[in-house]
């Protein structure tokens, strides 16, 4: 099924992964350059691999959503083989706290700084009311991930790309937002994978 050269690793998580505590229970992991050889895994994403392109309803209209967009469901293989055994590694690294395993894995286009995502949490199904987490892994040029309380508040920053690994974790989708800022500085496409437990959307 995958027909691609790997060169491209993963790097250790355990001591090497930074916590930030956010307040309310919420906190977030970070890591640079988790992959190593990030480089491949992006060039297999920014292929054919199912991209779709989506719209929804804002103020009475329907617009395009400014990013493309790839879901895949638990059991579905993915596109590099490097993205499988980072799941496993998240697994295997937060098997104490998650208690269960990451499932899915939902992947999202920035084609440029003028793709981007609002303000927003994860709470379709049980980040609504549960603790739970969201790892992403972020390949190609770097842009802003922001956090916010739920209400306003100073936000927290993360410059994210090239192999970084950031978690989100707690009660991090109920009492804070995060998003992705459009940008006005030339930047390449990059793509975040987004690793989730069932029934976490």
């Amino acid at each position: 099924m995958w027909d691609v050269a790997e060169s491209a690793e993963l790097t250790p998580l355990a001591g090497r992964v930074a916590r930030h505590r956010l307040g309310a229970g919420a906190w977030v992991d970070h890591l640079s350059g988790w992959v190593s050889g990030s480089d491949e895994v992006l060039e297999v994403l920014l292929g054919d691999i199912g991209w779709r392109a989506d719209r929804r309803l804002m103020y009475d209209r329907e617009v395009d959503v400014p990013r493309l967009l790839r879901w895949y469901a638990g059991g579905e293989e993915l596109p590099h083989p490097l993205l499988t055994r980072a799941r496993l590694a998240l697994d295997a690294h937060y098997a104490p706290e998650l208690g269960e395993p990451f499932v899915s894995a939902g992947m999202c286009l920035y084609r440029d700084g003028r793709d981007s995502v609002a303000w927003h949490g994860d709470k379709i199904g049980r980040g609504r009311s549960q603790d739970t987490m969201v790892a992403i892994a972020s390949f190609g040029s770097p842009r802003t991930l922001a956090l916010r309380p739920v209400g306003g508040g100073a936000s927290v920053r993360f410059t994210l790309g090239h192999g970084d690994l950031v978690v989100m974790g707690g009660s991090c989708q109920r009492t804070w937002e995060h998003c992705i800022p459009k940008t006005s500085k030339p930047v390449g496409p990059r793509v975040s994978v987004q690793f989730r437990p069932r029934g976490v959307a």
